[in-house]
C-alpha cells in the first residue's frame, strides 16, 4: 500500500502555533533565525486580531477561533489530539484538519479500546484509506499508543498524566518568533510518554499538543483569543484548579 508521509518525527513543527507555513499547500516552516522581520498578529476584516497562520485558510481560522488552545481533559479527546499531532509531523496542520473526519471514521472516533483491538486486517484497511495519511509507521504508532493509553488507566489516566506537566507560567509572545517550539515540560512529557510505551511523542510534537489543548497559552498577546481557555489568569499563572507544579516524569 502507498505510504504517503515522512517516516520520522524530526524537524520543525508545522502545527499552528509555529506560525507561517501551515496554510493551504504549505510545507515546513522556515527556521525562525531566517525570518528578517518580526511576525506580528494581524487585524482581520472582522476587526478581530489573529496570528498570521489563522488568516490563510477558512478552516484554520475557524479552528483557531473555536478550538485551538481550549482545554481538553478527557481521555478520548486527548488520544485523538495525540494521534493527529503524530500524523501531522512533517506536514501542514490544515492537511490534518481537512482529513479529520476521515481520521475519526477510520480510527473509530479515536476510542482507545477499539483502536487497541485493531489487527492486521485493520492495518491494511487503514493503508488503503485515501482519506487519511497512509503512513504505516504512524498507523502502527497510533495502535501502540491506544494500548499505552489503556495501561495508563491504572495510573490515573491519560488526561491526568498529560496535564500533570502543566508549567508554572505560560509564555507571553508579542511576535511569532517569541512562541517556543519546545519547553522543559514538553521534553519531560515526551520522555515520560515514551517510558510509558508511546511512540511519535517527541518534545516538539508534545509542545504542539500542550498548545492545542490549553496546557500552555501561546496566543499572541494582541490576539482576541488570548486568555480564552480560562486556564491562565492575566498574570500568566494557572487559575485555581490547574496544576501549578512544574512538569516532571512520573515515577
Amino acid at each position: 500500500m502507498k505510504d504517503e508521509s515522512p517516516k520520522t518525527d524530526v524537524g520543525p513543527s508545522t502545527s499552528p502555533a509555529t506560525g507561517p507555513g501551515t496554510g493551504a499547500g504549505a510545507g515546513k516552516r522556515a527556521p525562525r533565525a531566517a525570518q528578517a522581520k518580526p511576525v506580528h498578529a494581524v487585524q482581520c476584516e472582522d476587526g478581530l486580531v489573529r496570528p498570521p497562520w489563522a488568516t490563510t485558510d477558512p478552516l484554520l481560522r475557524d479552528y483557531y477561533d473555536t478550538e485551538w488552545g481550549m482545554p481538553v481533559r478527557d481521555e478520548r479527546g486527548l488520544f485523538e489530539r495525540l494521534s493527529l499531532e503524530a500524523f501531522q509531523s512533517g506536514l501542514s496542520w490544515v492537511t490534518i484538519l481537512r482529513k479529520r473526519e476521515a481520521f475519526r471514521r477510520a480510527f473509530k472516533q479515536f476510542d482507545p479500546e477499539l483502536v487497541a483491538s485493531f489487527d492486521e486486517r485493520d492495518i491494511e484497511r487503514l493503508m488503503a484509506d485515501a482519506g487519511i495519511i497512509r503512513n504505516r509507521a504512524k498507523v502502527l504508532a497510533t495502535i501502540k499508543n491506544a494500548h499505552a493509553t489503556l495501561a495508563l488507566r491504572e495510573r490515573g489516566g491519560l488526561a491526568a498524566f498529560i496535564w500533570s506537566f502543566q508549567p508554572k507560567v505560560t509564555p507571553e509572545p508579542q511576535t511569532m518568533a517569541e512562541v517556543p517550539t519546545t519547553s522543559p515540560e514538553s521534553l519531560a512529557l515526551s520522555k515520560a510518554l515514551q517510558k510509558a510505551g508511546f511512540a511519535f511523542v517527541g518534545p516538539t510534537t508534545m509542545y504542539a499538543l500542550m498548545e492545542a489543548t490549553g496546557i500552555v497559552d501561546t496566543h499572541l498577546m494582541q490576539s482576541h483569543r488570548r486568555g480564552s481557555s480560562g486556564v491562565w489568569s492575566s498574570s500568566v499563572v494557572p487559575r485555581h484548579g490547574g496544576r501549578s507544579a512544574p512538569g516532571a516524569p512520573r515515577t
